[in-house]
């Protein structure tokens, strides 16, 4: 079968090469001029298996002021005059309750674990170099109560084989050293020692080095995707920026943007673009190395994440609903620098402008937006279209997430039972 896959994102190019690996034709388009060149490009880049946690959760009623009203607050919601972000939203707080989270994080861990397989499988398979390592990530937890929340979530979570350990702070500083000169503390953490990072833009474009070594596989980058071209109710192509290009089934894995196609073709999608942005900081001498982390990081309350690529801080945060603003606004970046110089000062060197701030450009500044479904569950495999199908709504666990949704899209393409129950994945109308 010579199928069709919009997007060359993570999740598009996974979704391209376990479909090759099954023996048909694919053709993957992008805009970008590369693959991973979108969300995909300056992600948080840890590969959490084991953390899952949904945003969706009970505690949203009660942080809900300090998150809208709060100067410090890492979310950001900026009313838009769309109905698309008030039904998200609706939907969104309909899905904070302890019952949806349950559900939610079960489907998530198979859904993860199943894509860590997956990734194995695949790096067996090939040779790609994006900075691989298994790191172990170190969540930590500013109160005794939020500690204590997390003490439940893990006792749950260890039901479905996650082995993680909820840890004092002294322990803290022993799995990471770097955080002795943090200038805050900490009640303690959750340490996962199984999980991994990786620089998942390096990531997509091996793989599409990999897959255009097989003569079966075609890659039209910088192309445009502009609509579906309908006719009896199937697609019978995509109109690009290339012409129409052809094909028996279409997957759809644009992010956020899947939504205008997917109305072209008469569907339509719970998404919703989640903000984010990220900074890269060059550890360009012992000094830096020294002071930035070895294990994968995530301030909770901050909601701020920390991942070691080589001699680069991949440092990533905030959740935002402000439509399709791609500006990068100096406040957000400040937040992400503040971060770095509270928990490993050291790490940004001393290369700073005439103000004392390091240089923009030094620090690679990146947004992106993670098209998120509102509970959390991304919606892969069959559409109401008969010859479309869907491989989106991972949100920020895109990255954790691609291989084992890929895995999950082939088996239903191609008709075999997939390694995991689909059923919380499919398509609700």
């Amino acid at each position: 079968m010579h199928l069709c896959v919009l997007g060359a994102g993570v999740i598009g190019v996974t979704s391209a090469y376990r479909l090759l690996q099954d023996g048909h034709q694919v053709t993957l388009i992008d805009a970008a001029p590369q693959a991973g060149h979108g969300t995909s490009f300056g992600n948080g880049a840890q590969l959490s298996y084991s953390y899952v946690a949904p945003l969706a959760d009970p505690s949203i009623w009660s942080h809900w002021a300090h998150y809208l009203f709060s100067a410090d607050s890492p979310l950001t919601l900026r009313p838009q005059i769309e109905s698309a972000q008030w039904r998200w939203l609706l939907s969104f707080l309909g899905a904070c309750n302890a019952r949806q989270v349950k559900s939610t994080t079960i489907a998530l861990l198979r859904l993860a674990f199943h894509s860590r397989d997956e990734m194995n499988r695949l790096q067996k398979n090939s040779n790609i170099e994006f900075s691989h390592r298994v790191a172990g990530k170190l969540v930590l937890y500013s109160d005794a109560e939020g500690l204590q929340s997390a003490r439940r979530q893990v006792d749950f979570q260890a039901q479905f084989g996650c082995k993680q350990e909820v840890i004092d702070l002294q322990r803290c500083l022993e799995i990471e050293p770097a955080l002795a000169g943090a200038q805050r503390t900490w009640a303690g953490g959750v340490y996962t020692p199984s999980e991994a990072v990786g620089d998942c833009a390096q990531f997509c474009q091996g793989l599409v080095d990999t897959m255009q070594q097989n003569t079966a596989f075609r890659f039209l980058s910088a192309t445009t995707i502009q609509r579906p071209v309908m006719q009896q109710g199937r697609i019978q192509s995509v109109q690009t920026s290339a012409g129409k290009i052809e094909a028996d089934a279409f997957v759809l894995a644009i992010g956020s943007e899947s939504v205008v196609f997917a109305q072209q073709a008469g569907v339509r999608l719970p998404l919703y673009p989640l903000k984010g942005y990220s900074i890269t900081v060059p550890l360009d001498d012992t000094s830096s190395q020294q002071a930035a982390p070895q294990v994968s990081i995530t301030d909770l309350s901050r909601k701020i994440v920390y991942a070691r690529l080589d001699n680069r801080l991949r440092v990533a945060g905030r959740v935002e609903l402000v439509g399709r603003d791609r500006s990068i606004p100096a406040r957000a970046i400040g937040e992400l620098q503040e971060g770095v110089r509270t928990l490993f000062p050291g790490s940004l060197g001393n290369k700073n402008d005439h103000n004392g701030n390091d240089s923009a450009s030094r620090l690679s500044p990146w947004t992106g937006f993670r098209p998120a479904t509102p509970s959390g569950v991304p919606i892969v495999g069959a559409s109401p279209i008969d010859n479309l199908y869907l491989n989106l709504g991972q949100g920020a666990l895109g990255w954790t997430l691609a291989c084992g949704s890929a895995a999950v899209l082939a088996a239903k393409i191609g008709g075999y039972r997939s390694a995991i129950d689909d059923a919380p994945f499919r398509y609700q109308p």
